[in-house]
């Protein structure tokens, strides 16, 4: 019982790794902001949107050429959605998901997302805390806090593993079929200065 309330005390405040703070409580909301937003996220979903916050879009562009193909080729395949135009990843918001739904309304154009977009991968730092160490405290929010997810105990073993490796992943099957996402990610700054005002 004392070993479960400390642990429950632990996970509500927040905690240095390495002189970085990585702030549980802001996780958390971020993880039931998730959920009440997109109730068909898995734990893979949770994963992908801090995993964006962590490694920003660099993940995804290798150059500026192909990464222009395949955002004109989605826009072209895009059917409308009610998707917002911008979100914050993670539980800080160092990086914007870019809604495609803001070049289809004509609100910015696909030049100034795609530049927007490169700007973004060059721009990443190395966090000071490890992904894996971010990782581990998000299935021990979860864990803690009692939060339901469906398919946890298979997706689980998968993601740690993957997280063990910086790996990427795609939106789960579930989430992808309910919310045909198309967006692009932002730093924060850089989102700030060259698209929010046109939203």
């Amino acid at each position: 019982m004392i070993k479960n309330l400390l642990l429950i005390l632990a996970l509500t405040c927040s905690f240095s790794l390495f002189g970085q703070s990585i702030d549980t409580i802001a996780m958390r909301s971020a993880i039931e902001r998730q959920l009440a937003t997109y109730p068909e996220s898995t734990l893979q979903d949770i994963y992908k949107s801090f995993y964006q916050e962590h490694f920003g879009p660099g993940h995804i562009i290798s150059d500026t050429a192909s990464a222009r193909r395949y955002l004109m080729r989605e826009l072209s395949e895009m059917s409308k959605t009610a998707s917002p135009y911008f979100e914050p990843t993670g539980s800080q918001g160092d990086y914007i998901r870019v809604y495609l739904s803001a070049v289809a309304d004509s609100l910015i154009t696909a030049e100034q997302l795609l530049d927007a977009f490169a700007r973004s991968a060059n721009s990443w730092q190395e966090p000071t805390v490890s992904w894996m160490e971010k990782w581990e405290t998000i299935i021990s929010i979860i864990q803690a806090n009692k939060i339901e997810l469906e398919g946890f105990e298979t997706d689980l073993p998968l993601l740690t593993e993957a997280a063990r490796n910086n790996q990427a992943v795609h939106h789960s099957r579930r989430y992808n079929e309910a919310y045909r996402p198309h967006y692009r990610i932002v730093e924060r700054g850089i989102f700030e200065i060259a698209i929010l005002n046109l939203l």
